[in-house]
């Protein structure tokens, strides 16, 4: 079919101007972009499903099992955050910069085989902790602001401790993950995400 049509296309072509040709190779190129656009949302949208983050073993047997049961995951409200809610942006720049550096991290997984047991996975855990923690801190937490919206936090609901913990990671120039970290998945030993030397961009 698509054979059958270019060859009228260029027969008819032969006649025609060079406008028409020009709008004739301009619409294809749209279909195609239009295409390649589509397939490229579902696949970042299928990414960011729970059932493709537990696909493998490392991922469902550890990080997946601790979240399980937490307040992310079951709570009074029924609201629930699962994996790409705290680890992917949600704006389309940031979100296809961290589905890129995720493409490279899928190296551990699939050649060097770096956590593909509970015993490397543990060994590994505060360096991955790290790199969480380290690329939260440099957006100033951006994942947990997605959903945890500052202004809409009502103080008058907070306890004491919250609120003067707030008003001073605020003055400090805090970031969420400084304070709340080991909240859906194991914390490893070792120092934690308000340790590390990090700017935020």
């Amino acid at each position: 079919m698509i054979t059958k049509f270019w060859r009228w296309f260029t027969q008819e072509c032969e006649y025609c101007s060079r406008v028409r040709l020009a709008l004739g190779v301009g619409l294809v190129v749209l279909l195609f972009s239009g295409l390649m656009m589509v397939v490229g949302a579902t696949g970042l949208a299928w990414t960011n499903t729970e059932k493709f983050c537990i696909g493998c073993h490392e991922m469902r047997d550890n990080v997946y099992a601790e979240y399980k049961g937490t307040i992310h995951d079951t709570n009074r409200s029924g609201v629930r955050a699962v994996c790409a809610d705290c680890h992917v942006p949600r704006e389309p720049g940031p979100m296809v910069k961290r589905k890129i550096e995720a493409t490279f991290e899928l190296w551990g997984h699939f050649v060097t085989g770096v956590i593909n047991t509970k015993e490397k996975f543990e060994a590994h855990r505060y360096d991955m902790a790290k790199r969480v923690w380290t690329r939260m801190k440099e957006t100033d937490s951006l994942e947990c602001r997605n959903c945890h919206k500052a202004e809409s936090m009502s103080v008058a609901l907070q306890s004491e401790r919250a609120k003067a913990r707030h008003a001073k990671g605020q003055k400090d120039g805090k970031t969420c993950i400084d304070c709340h970290f080991g909240i859906a998945h194991k914390e490893p030993d070792g120092p934690g995400p308000q340790d590390l030397p990090v700017k935020k961009k």
